[in-house]
């Protein structure tokens, strides 16, 4: 089962994450974040842009969807990558991915 079930089309809506580590909220102050979404069977990169950070010291991000993101039906997985204002990188979630499902409209 996915972990973020969408329609096919549907940009304008947003998927949001709260990147803990080790159960506890990464402080994302002075950070940068970008949503990266690939195809689940092949691998092939469909999203890498950049993330909203909605509430920094809680780990509170989203990412608006745009047009073109959503436009093919199947199964995706996504992360988020943080580069911290040291220049250090880290990718949430640590394990595994955001598993993605874009399911078809009926017309």
């Amino acid at each position: 089962m996915a972990d973020y079930t969408i329609k096919a089309g549907d940009a304008g809506s947003v998927i949001e994450a709260v990147l803990k580590e080790n159960a506890a909220e990464v402080d994302l102050t002075g950070a940068s974040v970008r949503f990266l979404m690939s195809d689940a069977q092949y691998g092939a990169s469909k999203v890498n842009a950049p993330a909203t950070i909605v509430t920094a010291a809680a780990g509170a991000v989203a990412y608006d969807w745009q047009p073109g993101d959503l436009d093919t039906a199947g199964g995706f997985l996504a992360e988020f990558e943080v580069t911290f204002a040291d220049g250090s990188i880290a990718t949430f979630p640590s394990a595994g991915y955001v598993e993605i499902r874009v399911i078809g409209d009926l017309n």
